[in-house]
């Protein structure tokens, strides 16, 4: 009789137990949803025009980013919302033009002069990311506040090298044995301040943060673990070009060319000209006696100085390399999103300007490599491996080996990638350029404001809605738009006339005058009167130059002070200004409508 009354207890006491390991399988599901989310690799490089071997074959050598671009998608037609460092990176931090962030120097702060806008590493920050930043991310000063928008964009303190304190130290050889400040600065890295350079310490500092997030997810601890949001920023190929000095090698001085349109364009207007004053202020540029504003370099120096920003190239992608090797090593591959651009572009002698500060192509026009995993391996589900997934998932190929651009294939890649790469034949400089097969190309029209929403959109975490006319009050919102449908989409004939695809993309920049002056290249916001707003369409170029009311942060649409259009597809090196040809007035008088409208809009 006893037995028979604690049969009833039994069952409860059996459901109760099945109810909370139900609850409690209900629980480690949704935890593994959580752990399962991408990770994000955030990369921008400091003045990257796309000088890479996925984008131009010939010339450069950056294996371990043309790896990434073979497995991910690159778009031939990115561009900065202005080119210059601080105003690119707080807009596309942002999504914001800088008409809105009211920021074209570098010496205003957006939470104080336009609003309290949310960043991207904030909106991640708020749907349950861990933040990272290590290098040049936000610039550094009062346009982030001199703490890099902390504590609202990252979850631990921001990562600065120390060596970035010698930028513009006399570090580099010179003539009688003296070390100077140049702008051409192969150096013995061994010699340096701390013995090292400061992408070497973003490098290292960005594989111990991985490394700490693989002990953290191997641990036994049943809390589960954030997804990371880690943005690496590199200084090179920013001036000075100061890069080991062996990656010199990978470009012989005799092989390399000097820009094909090294002339003003035909009617350029004054207003358009960036007297490159950065290069000036070198100690090896001033030594040759140039003529301000118009003085060209001897021909010799400009393959000096193309040399050295090929080399730097180089030497950021060996960085690069090492970066997405760790990457992999620590077990993250196959479940991080990476993006890797450019904040602007760079001239090298196109139109006898050097660096950016302009609205041309070269200035303007950026890298943008996107790869997104496939499947997303939690730490959950690679615990979960029979031996027989394990056994396939160990003799696949790496993802990202790494690869040296010094050494010949042989020595930097598995004997399962060498089989598997497509390597070109000839000398030891070519060969070692040897990538995987595949990738994408979208030649759609993009926007580094619209970086925020696509990466969003590609981490399932909200997207912020558009922004209207006025949004100085709005925390949230973008002024881009999400381009994730080019990337999930593999049938560019589908994106074709789509409602998405934008028909242009802007990017403006601020002068002190109409003429060249010594602060033309950056005027401060006190000293801006005029503004150039540019329009790229898929196949011209149209700028206005119009007065700037520094007060209201606004163009003045009625007072033009030049114009500039180039028809991209007969003249891609932007050399013979159009605008004031009659022919196209009526074409003109239609961009001009369209132009005013967007920058009003915005």
């Amino acid at each position: 009789m006893d037995f028979i009354r604690w049969i009833p207890i039994f069952h409860i006491l059996l459901a109760a137990n099945l109810f909370l390991c139900i609850s409690q399988n209900l629980k480690t599901e949704a935890v593994r949803h959580q752990d399962s989310r991408h990770n994000v690799l955030f990369i921008v490089v400091d003045d990257l025009r796309p000088a890479l071997g996925c984008y131009e074959v010939s010339k450069y050598i950056t294996p371990n980013i043309d790896q990434l671009c073979s497995m991910g998608i690159k778009f031939s037609n990115a561009y900065a919302q202005q080119a210059l460092c601080g105003p690119s990176r707080v807009s596309f931090l942002t999504s914001r033009r800088p008409d809105t962030t009211r920021l074209y120097d570098v010496h205003s702060y957006w939470r104080h002069a336009a609003g309290n806008f949310t960043t991207l590493p904030q909106h991640f920050k708020e749907h349950g990311y861990h933040t990272a930043s290590v290098g040049k991310v936000f610039h550094p000063g009062k346009s982030s506040n001199f703490n890099d928008d902390q504590p609202y964009s990252w979850s631990e303190k921001p990562y600065h090298p120390s060596t970035q304190a010698y930028k513009n130290s006399k570090v580099c050889a010179g003539p009688g044995g003296r070390k100077y400040s140049n702008i051409v600065c192969p150096v013995n890295v061994t010699q340096q301040p701390e013995a090292t350079l400061p992408d070497m310490q973003s490098t290292r500092q960005a594989m111990q943060f991985l490394r700490d997030r693989a002990r953290l997810e191997s641990s036994p601890s049943t809390a589960p673990t954030a997804p990371f949001f880690l943005a690496v920023g590199y200084h090179k190929p920013h001036v000075p070009l100061k890069y080991p000095e062996q990656f010199l090698d990978l470009y012989p001085l005799s092989t390399v060319p000097l820009a094909s349109n090294r002339h003003y364009p035909e009617h350029m207007p004054l207003v358009a000209w960036n007297p490159w004053t950065d290069l000036r202020d070198r100690d090896d540029v001033k030594e040759l006696n140039v003529s301000f504003p118009f003085g060209p370099l001897p021909d010799d120096y400009q393959r000096l100085v193309r040399q050295s920003y090929y080399a730097a190239i180089s030497y950021m992608d060996d960085q690069i390399g090492h970066l997405l090797s760790s990457l992999e090593t620590q077990g993250f591959a196959n479940n991080t999103i990476i993006i890797l651009f450019g904040d602007h572009g760079w001239a090298l002698g196109e139109h006898q300007e050097w660096s950016k500060y302009s609205n041309f192509e070269v200035a303007t026009n950026v890298p943008l490599i996107v790869y997104v995993p496939i499947i997303a391996w939690s730490r959950f589900a690679r615990n979960r491996l029979q031996s027989v997934e394990k056994t396939k998932l160990l003799l696949e190929r790496s993802l990202f080996p790494y690869i040296n651009p010094l050494l010949p294939p042989h020595h930097s890649m598995t004997s399962g990638a060498r089989r598997e790469s497509e390597c070109a034949s000839g000398s030891d400089r070519v060969t070692a350029r040897c990538v995987r097969k595949g990738g994408r190309q979208s030649n759609v029209l993009v926007e580094l404001v619209d970086i925020f929403p696509t990466l969003c959109d590609l981490a399932g975490i909200p997207r912020p809605p558009t922004c209207p006319t006025n949004s100085s009050a709005i925390r949230l919102c973008t002024e881009g738009r999400s381009f994730a449908l080019v990337i999930r989409n593999s049938d560019s004939r589908l994106l074709k006339n789509h409602t998405w695809v934008k028909s242009a993309v802007f990017s403006q920049y601020p002068r002190p005058s109409n003429f060249p002056v010594a602060t033309s290249d950056q005027p401060r916001l006190r000293e801006i009167a005029v503004m150039g707003y540019s329009m790229r369409c898929t196949h011209h170029r149209y700028t206005e130059w119009i007065g700037f009311d520094k007060n209201m942060f606004r163009g003045i649409w009625s007072d033009v002070r030049a114009r500039e259009l180039y028809f991209l597809d007969k003249d891609p090196g932007e050399n013979h200004n159009q605008a004031y040809n009659k022919s196209h007035a009526t074409f003109v008088a239609k961009l001009a409508k369209q132009l005013r409208y967007q920058m009003e809009l915005s």
